[in-house]
């Protein structure tokens, strides 16, 4: 028996979203990809050693802030079997393992890129798609289809093409620059490829580079589930094949969490314009406001305050 007043809904239409384990900081100690590996164990050891002083002051800077308090950091490393697949992971993994050990570090956790694109059954990048907001610039007339339908992605409203026109007809409309958005006195104006392709997409290196950093900050739900949860398994025990691998693997049985309240990336310069796309398309996702109060909340439990924008939760060191 039932009143006017009653209001059903469906199950699936808002589902409980699981609380993820969180460290304070998820340390990136690098990407691999196949040149690196090929160039042997002396590039290997030439990053983590780089690498190692700037980790080692993110930490020092969390165990600061938590004023005595042990502090909770992971690391972990991001291997491209995506866009290249190179010899199996057993040797690569392992050949990581060493290279980091020998230069004084750990990796707790690896993952695979192609797992930022899909994780088992689930399409995660057309997931994280799926919560782009478009930036609609002042004065746009709608001219430029949605990111949804081009698979490009902007911070602002590019210049318009100017035509020229024959037979004494209107002039050419006179140049206009392009310009940011959110621009404070000069405009840093970026236009991104998301992907090409039509039926089978190939996503491009910021997005799932942007996936990545959902997953580290313990953003990502799917119907309410975390998404590739991290499977310990030992470098020597993993498939032959990256399609077997999990998308993301635990090396370190006694590691903290791997998705943290912020991250920090200890990189190669080269991938600085990629970081750049990365934060870009990061200020335009609509993160699930259940899953952000979840990470805030429990933030705020730890005496921590977190940036209301997921690209403030992002440090990076550039070598």
């Amino acid at each position: 028996m039932t009143t006017a007043d009653d209001v059903f809904t469906e199950e699936s239409a808002s589902p409980v979203m699981r609380a993820v384990a969180l460290s304070h900081l998820s340390v990136e100690l690098g990407h691999l990809y196949m040149d690196d590996f090929r160039a042997g164990e002396q590039r290997l050891r030439a990053q983590f050693r780089r690498v190692r002083p700037w980790a080692r002051t993110a930490v020092e800077e969390v165990a600061a802030d938590l004023a005595g308090r042990t502090p909770r950091i992971s690391t972990c490393f991001l291997i491209d079997d995506y866009f290249t697949r190179f010899s199996s992971p057993p040797e690569v993994v392992g050949a990581l393992v060493e290279a980091a050990t020998a230069e004084g570090l750990v990796i707790d956790y690896v993952a695979r890129e192609s797992g930022c694109a899909r994780a088992g059954d689930i399409d995660v990048a057309r997931l994280v798609q799926d919560h782009l907001v478009d930036e609609p610039p002042e004065g746009t007339n709608g001219n430029r289809p949605p990111t949804a339908r081009t698979g490009w992605l902007t911070n602002g409203v590019r210049s318009p093409s100017v035509n020229g026109v024959a037979m004494g007809k209107r002039p050419p409309a006179e140049w206009q620059p392009p310009r940011q958005s959110a621009v404070q006195n000069h405009s840093i104006f970026v236009d991104i490829e998301l992907w090409n392709g039509t039926e089978d997409r190939r996503w491009s290196c910021p997005f799932l580079a942007a996936v990545w950093q959902l997953q580290r900050l313990g953003l990502l739900r799917h119907l309410g589930d975390p998404i590739a949860e991290p499977q310990p398994v030992a470098a020597a025990d993993l498939p032959a094949e990256w399609d077997r691998m999990p998308a993301v693997v635990q090396l370190n049985p006694a590691a903290a969490p791997m998705r943290a309240y912020r991250t920090f990336s200890a990189i190669d310069s080269r991938f600085l314009p990629i970081e750049m796309a990365v934060r870009t398309i990061l200020s335009q996702v609509a993160v699930d406001p259940a899953i952000d109060r979840q990470a805030r909340g429990r933030a705020r439990g730890e005496g921590l305050d977190l940036p209301a924008e997921v690209v403030g939760r992002i440090a990076y060191a550039f070598l």
